[in-house]
């Protein structure tokens, strides 16, 4: 027999118990589709993951003060002292594979324009900030490295800033005062969105050396920042980098050859890392799950074709009188099997799809069904048909032809 003729004498056998069809596939259905909506959900959230990461710069290394042993007693973090701009000097001079680098101070104010106030995060930056985060602008300009350091009274605003306080309104070349200084904006920055947690948007960057003598309060040191932001160069390892600049910090902040260092380092890729591997861990345990979901409905299919087989004994033996051979009974049940759980895997794909859509929709959780995933149900379900169903079509092919047409 043909495939063609296999695949109409399979509808044709299906067809004449519809309801124990469909409630055949109903294992495979509630698998394939359980297996769609995880994978939706967990891609989804992958994705969003990942954009976050990538806002944030995989190549971008943070560094903070540290803490310090003083008399055995161990500070809390930011005890040790505070890094500088000859810190900062010192690691753009001395490491190779530095694309750009920014000093950084951190601090929450008020920000007020006429009888409209918000409150914000405000960062006080080198000008190779907007390189180091590469953060594009909106509208206007960011302030230049000469700016930065003679203390000019300059804003960029992020874009949830300029909302709040302007609406649809242009800023540029307005004044706002924050904490009660007077700031000149002149660039209002691209939307990046959220990042672990909080909202990119929300804050003004003004010049480093501005913020930390208007705004920031009391300073250890004339020429104090908070952290250092730095930019490796996509050519050059991302590890190799941070044990330069390690190396080079160890030395200016003397610290003993066997001692801890006082200050921290963050790397986002190690960030990007732990997240690969809790996804790969989120996708052995769906493996799992699909695999024990397929084959129960596996087993079903299975339990019902040999019913089936049972049934038509006589079936058999008629068609094997006729001239069908051991091998055309058994590409007929195959068939069957096949065709009962792969239209199982495309019931199972619409439900889940839908499931997840609806989910998407009442929650505003992120979904993304990859095609990947897909075509891997569609195989696993034919595959489940192939193996479950070799059982029964066997068992039929090798029925005796007389005993069959004497069975009742």
């Amino acid at each position: 027999m043909t495939l063609a003729e296999l695949i109409a004498t399979a509808m044709i056998a299906l067809r004449r118990n519809v309801l124990r069809s469909v409630l055949t596939t109903l294992g495979i259905i509630i698998g394939v589709g359980s297996v769609i909506v995880m994978s939706a959900i967990g891609s989804g959230a992958s994705k969003q993951i990942d954009a976050q990461i990538a806002s944030l710069g995989t190549n971008q290394l943070t560094i903070f003060p540290g803490s310090m042993n003083v008399g055995g007693r161990q500070g809390g973090a930011g005890s040790a002292p505070p890094l500088t701009e000859k810190d900062l000097r010192a690691i753009r001079e001395n490491v190779t594979g530095i694309d750009a680098a920014a000093g950084n101070m951190n601090s929450g104010a008020t920000v007020v324009v006429g009888n409209v106030n918000w409150v914000t995060q405000i960062n006080g930056s080198s000008a190779e900030v907007q390189a180091v985060r590469d953060w594009p602008l909106k509208s206007g300009r960011f302030y230049d490295a000469l700016e930065a350091s003679s203390g000019r009274k300059l804003a960029v605003l992020g874009n949830t800033v300029a909302r709040e306080l302007f609406g649809e309104a242009d800023p540029l070349g307005t004044m706002v005062r924050i904490n009660n200084v007077p700031f000149q904006v002149i660039g209002v920055l691209a939307e990046k969105g959220q990042a672990g947690g909080r909202d990119q948007d929300d804050v003004v960057i003004l010049p480093l050396s501005t913020a930390r003598s208007r705004l920031m309060g009391r300073v250890r040191v004339p020429d104090e920042i908070g952290q250092i932001l730095v930019k490796v160069d996509d050519r050059y390892e991302l590890s190799e980098v941070q044990a330069d600049i390690e190396r080079v910090l160890r030395q200016r902040r003397r610290v003993a050859p066997n001692a801890a260092d006082n200050f921290m380092v963050r790397n986002f890729a190690e960030f990007l890392a732990t997240r690969n591997a809790t996804t790969r861990t989120l996708g052995l345990l769906l493996a799992s799950t699909a695999a024990i979901s397929l084959i129960v409905g596996g087993i079903g299919i299975m339990n019902i074709m040999l019913v089936s087989v049972t049934e038509r004994t006589r079936e058999i033996g008629l068609r094997m009188a006729i001239g069908a051979s051991g091998s055309d009974i058994l590409g007929q049940f195959l068939t069957e099997a096949v065709l009962l759980c792969m239209a199982g895997g495309f019931l199972g794909l619409v439900l889940g799809g839908g499931v997840a859509i609806v989910i998407s929709t009442l929650f505003a959780w992120p979904v993304y069904i990859s095609p990947g995933v897909v075509l891997m149900a569609i195989m696993a379900s034919a595959s489940v048909g192939v193996i479950f169903g070799f059982v029964p079509a066997r068992r039929a092919s090798r029925l005796n032809p007389i005993e069959a047409l004497r069975y009742e």
